[in-house]
């Protein structure tokens, strides 16, 4: 009788062992979740503030201007008479900013 009462007692720990799933949840939805969904929130808000003259990158890795917006399909100039279509969700980023600054590249 002893000793399952020892044996009882050792193996303690009941309530740790059950708030230690819960904690983990937690610790992964504020380490994996929620910035995903930062993220996807931004990408959201940056499409739906895409204007004409733009420089944008596509998804494919193709850099163009924004010429013309109808809707969801965004027209690009890519070269001086070239244009092509995509849609919004295809564009990844803004290159205005760093596009125009022309850093040069470093010699060695």
């Amino acid at each position: 009788m002893l000793q399952l009462i020892i044996l009882q007692a050792a193996s303690g720990g009941g309530i740790l062992n059950l708030l230690m799933f819960p904690i983990l949840l937690v610790i992964m939805y504020f380490f994996f979740i929620r910035p995903q969904q930062k993220r996807q929130k931004d990408q959201a808000k940056f499409q739906t503030e895409i204007k004409k003259g733009d420089d944008i990158v596509t998804l494919s890795g193709i850099i163009g201007r924004v010429n013309k917006i109808e809707g969801d399909i965004v027209s690009l100039q890519i070269d001086t008479k070239s244009y092509i279509n995509v849609v919004k969700s295809a564009i990844s980023k803004d290159m205005t900013e760093s596009y125009r600054k022309g850093t040069p590249a470093k010699m060695e």
